[in-house]
């Protein structure tokens, strides 16, 4: 990674409440492994752990703390599918590209429970998410999404309208919900450390405070980072939106976005169970939605916004709040515990992007918030083109990396623009 600065996880709820982890040394001097990672967000432990647990000499290099960027910082919900979903795929790059993604939309969530299960990761896993429709157009619009999932064969879902609803989410601002039962949510920088426990288990490397300054192609790859080096057969680039100056080549066709999450004062089980009564994560349905969940100790977690080119705000808080009361009225003058922001890398057709710079260098990125689920996939099809498998890797690296119109000087205003006439279409309802 670029950053060469000393960096610790941004005070969050998260961070507040992460389980014990040991600090781990920065590289020094020279070594030698099978597969360089670069990354230790889930992309990149997904990967690692995956290839360690296939007997291959993994190090991970990490210019912070594992789980630094939005792998520590998310809303920790356990969403399928892509930011993209199936229709819009089939579409534009036809059938046999929709049926091949579609028949691993919903793996990413199966892998997780499954490394919660294998390496005992205790990160408040909860069932259940469910979409909020705003008005009745985006209500039609989750039984299309119901009907499309069920035609790629994924049934756990419900439709709630009326008291059904409210037995979920105790808010007058939906019309509708259709509800994930198979989604879940979880504290997202406990499954990261937890994985990167594992991959130490099985012999795997990480250094932390280790950015990576210099990236030289060649059999093998020669990565450079302040006080040592890396030689590596293979490499893995899981830096997401933390990965400027490392590979220029992919940094006009992503951009950085932040988005800002609060958490509130514990409320208490009681008046947590009045807001979501059986505990479920929510996202609306609107372009720039919001998203909340209850947490392990009964704080609403609540998040929403986008800023393109991933500048903080002044205030967090003065930002989320009206958010937050517009959905519970009675919430208004909670007090906020915790105000952070993260930073998650967006592509212009919202699908990630996967593929292989000169034979040996592999990278995704680019979930376009969609990240939690799909970088656990990402790093068990790393693992699998590493050891010849490498169809359902190709189905992803075959979609197009497309430029930002404007290049990098015009993409955030001209997104902003474009997130303007989607938000005002949601405001109007139509």
């Amino acid at each position: 990674m670029s950053q060469t600065q000393s960096r610790e996880h941004v005070a969050s709820w998260y961070s507040a409440t992460a389980n014990p982890s040991p600090a781990r040394p920065a590289l020094e001097g020279d070594v030698t492994c099978d597969v360089c990672v670069v990354g230790a967000g889930f992309t990149g432990i997904s990967s690692a752990l995956h290839l360690a647990e296939r007997g291959v000499s993994v190090v991970v290099l990490e210019a912070s703390r594992v789980g630094f960027g939005a792998s520590g910082r998310n809303g920790g919900q356990i969403v399928n599918s892509y930011s993209r979903d199936m229709d819009v795929i089939e579409a534009k790059y036809g059938e046999l590209t929709a049926q091949a993604l579609g028949d691993m939309a919903f793996e990413g969530n199966r892998i997780i429970r499954e490394r919660i299960e294998r390496y005992a990761i205790d990160c408040d896993l909860r069932d259940g998410n469910l979409f909020a429709a705003c008005n009745e157009r985006q209500y039609e619009g989750l039984v299309e999404h119901k009907a499309l999932w069920e035609r790629y064969g994924h049934r756990e879902l419900e439709l709630l309208e009326g008291k059904a609803l409210k037995r979920e989410v105790n808010s007058d601002r939906y019309v509708g919900g259709l509800v994930d039962h198979s989604g879940g949510h979880l504290h997202p920088l406990n499954l990261v450390l937890g994985q990167a426990a594992a991959v130490e288990s099985l012999g795997g490397r990480i250094f932390e405070q280790t950015p990576v300054v210099e990236l030289r192609h060649g059999e093998p790859v020669v990565l450079k980072t302040p006080r040592g080096e890396v030689r590596a057969q293979r490499v893995v680039m899981a830096g997401n939106a933390y990965l400027q100056g490392v590979l220029p080549e992919l940094e006009g066709k992503s951009m950085p976005c932040g988005t800002q999450i609060v958490t509130t004062e514990p409320l208490g089980e009681a008046r947590a169970r009045e807001l979501l009564p059986n505990g479920m994560a929510v996202e609306d349905c609107n372009y720039l939605l919001d998203y909340y969940r209850l947490t392990a100790d009964n704080r609403l977690l609540y998040g929403g916004g986008v800023n393109y080119g991933g500048d903080d705000p002044g205030d967090i808080t003065k930002v989320i709040r009206p958010k937050l009361a517009k959905t519970f009225p009675g919430l208004a003058d909670v007090k906020i515990d915790y105000a952070w922001s993260g930073t998650f890398l967006m592509t212009l057709n919202r699908l990630p992007q996967f593929g292989v710079l000169n034979g040996n260098v592999y990278y995704a990125q680019g979930y376009s918030g969609h990240g939690v689920t799909c970088t656990h996939l990402a790093g068990k099809l790393i693992a699998e083109v590493m050891h010849g498998q490498g169809e359902r890797f190709d189905a992803f690296a075959g979609l197009p990396h497309l430029p930002f119109p404007g290049g990098r000087l015009l993409r955030v205003p001209l997104s902003a623009l474009g997130a303007w006439y989607y938000a005002t279409r949601d405001r109007l309802g139509v």
